[in-house]
């Protein structure tokens, strides 16, 4: 198999934590989420975070989001400080948040950068929505109602694209074909993303690295490389270098 990895060190930074420390209150008393917690994402890089629940995962999205303010440290993103909510970012999480007064075309067009018909309808030709362009959200399904979101979220052509567990509630076959379409779109559109799953396969075909993380307070487990060339394919998840890296991926977050 062809292997590309990607250059550390050959890009800069985009997404920054510096020193990072984040407590809270609950019946227990004071909880340390962050302490002095450090991180970065390169240019165009797609980094997935895993590791065990309440390790703090969704808690580093809603910082980076603007969401929460840390008690100590910096937020960094192209070298300007977080402080709250921005255009250059955009969260897709497993919530879907259409708006339910719109059809599926008026709900993508409303956010895309290119509110060109034939733009929007590329979009709902990915999400495999082509009979479903004037439909609204209620008329959709589950899985229906996630495509249109996440290429929503992607169709607004943001710089930093923030994945908190998008493909969970998508059954096995559509959840591989969206990984291919959305790798395809942000390899194409040289997207930085940060993706959160519990699904260490989904975590390496869409990642140039996998960081596992432990906690709290949340602390850097181990870092690994994905060495596998783009494009990717299903037959990717079949190989014997695939199948080595999961499972290495799986002891570490079992250690």
């Amino acid at each position: 198999m062809s292997n590309t990895v990607l250059c550390r060190g050959c890009r800069k930074n985009m997404i920054e934590l510096q020193d990072i420390t984040l407590k809270y209150l609950d019946t227990k008393g004071q909880i340390t989420v962050l302490d002095v917690f450090n991180f970065s994402i390169q240019e165009h890089e797609f980094v997935s975070l895993v590791g065990p629940s309440g390790c703090g995962k969704t808690t580093i999205v809603n910082i980076l989001a603007g969401y929460i303010a840390p008690a100590a440290g910096k937020v960094l993103i192209d070298k300007k400080i977080v402080t709250a909510p921005g255009k250059n970012r955009i969260v897709i999480s497993q919530e879907n948040d259409l708006f339910e007064w719109l059809t599926v075309f008026e709900n993508i067009q409303l956010v895309a950068k290119d509110k060109s018909p034939h733009n929007v309808k590329r979009y709902i030709q990915i999400a495999h929505l082509e009979n479903f362009e004037h439909a609204y959200p209620t008329q959709l399904s589950g899985g229906m109602k996630k495509r249109l979101s996440l290429v929503r979220a992607l169709s607004a052509d943001p710089a930093f694209i923030i994945m908190d567990e998008p493909f969970s509630s998508l059954d096995i076959a559509i959840k591989e074909k969206m990984h291919e379409e959305v790798l395809a779109i942000v390899k194409k559109s040289n997207k930085t993303v940060l993706l959160v799953t519990h699904d260490v396969e989904e975590a390496i075909f869409l990642s140039d690295r996998v960081v596992v993380l432990n906690g709290p307070p949340v602390a850097i487990k181990d870092e690994l490389e994905v060495p596998f060339a783009h494009p990717r394919g299903q037959v990717l998840r079949d190989t014997p270098e695939f199948i080595a890296l999961k499972n290495q991926i799986n002891i570490r977050q079992k250690e």
